[in-house]
């Protein structure tokens, strides 16, 4: 079954390009673009998508503002940010709303749809700068925490590894472990968390507010 993607971007030929783009790769579909949050808001809940590329910068309502009212609206379907912001504001403003991927619009065609791939199959993608200045602020802000202080060194290592958009097979091979095991780790990491993905889990590492425990408005 193919990939349902729907395109927030209010930059017309940009919007048009990842569209045709979506449409030629083999095993994706576009399913709808919208040039503004708004329009996204009344119709994206009808069309269903797997995975929507979400722009920050949209004119009137922001993209972080619009994931944020679209994910209790549509649960099941992964949001990823294609944006030009690297700060880490944007970043974690994003992940907070319910973001489950964050990439940048240099990134070629080709490692987008594999971020689009790995977002559908429960992953979370970075750009690799972006992760990185996750990691640094996990390292430099993050609080001790009742429920990161039960993870295990081993699982603190699976999880860093996650917030830096490692898939589960390189992490497995970066920690001399097999898939399965990994699983099982990510599996027990989730449970003492308390969350359910991979963006939940590295957004409560870091102590970062959840998209339900949100009340003030994001930055655009």
């Amino acid at each position: 079954m193919s990939i349902g993607v729907s395109i927030i971007e209010d930059d017309a030929p940009a919007r048009a390009i990842l569209a045709e783009w979506i449409r030629r790769a083999e095993g994706f579909r576009c399913v709808s673009e919208h040039g503004t949050a708004e329009s996204a808001l009344v119709q994206v809940p009808t069309k269903r998508p797997a995975v929507v590329l979400m722009d920050i910068n949209l004119p009137g309502m922001s993209g972080i503002e619009c994931v944020r009212r679209l994910k209790p609206l549509l649960p099941e379907t992964q949001f990823v940010m294609l944006t030009v912001y690297e700060d880490a504001d944007h970043i974690f403003d994003a992940l907070a709303a319910g973001a489950s991927g964050y990439l940048l619009k240099q990134t070629p065609f080709n490692e987008l749809l594999a971020a689009l791939k790995e977002v559908h199959s429960g992953g979370s993608p970075m750009t690799s700068n972006i992760a990185r200045k996750v990691v640094q602020s996990f390292q430099q802000f993050r609080p001790a925490s009742t429920e990161d202080e039960e993870l295990s060194p081993r699982e603190h290592e699976v999880l860093n590894l996650l917030a830096r958009g490692y898939l589960y097979k390189e992490i497995a091979e970066a920690l001399g472990i097999s898939v399965p095991t990994v699983n099982t780790y990510i599996r027990r990491i989730y449970e003492k968390l308390q969350v359910r993905s991979r963006a939940q889990a590295v957004a409560k590492y870091a102590h970062i507010p959840l998209a339900s425990d949100r009340s003030t408005p994001a930055r655009g």
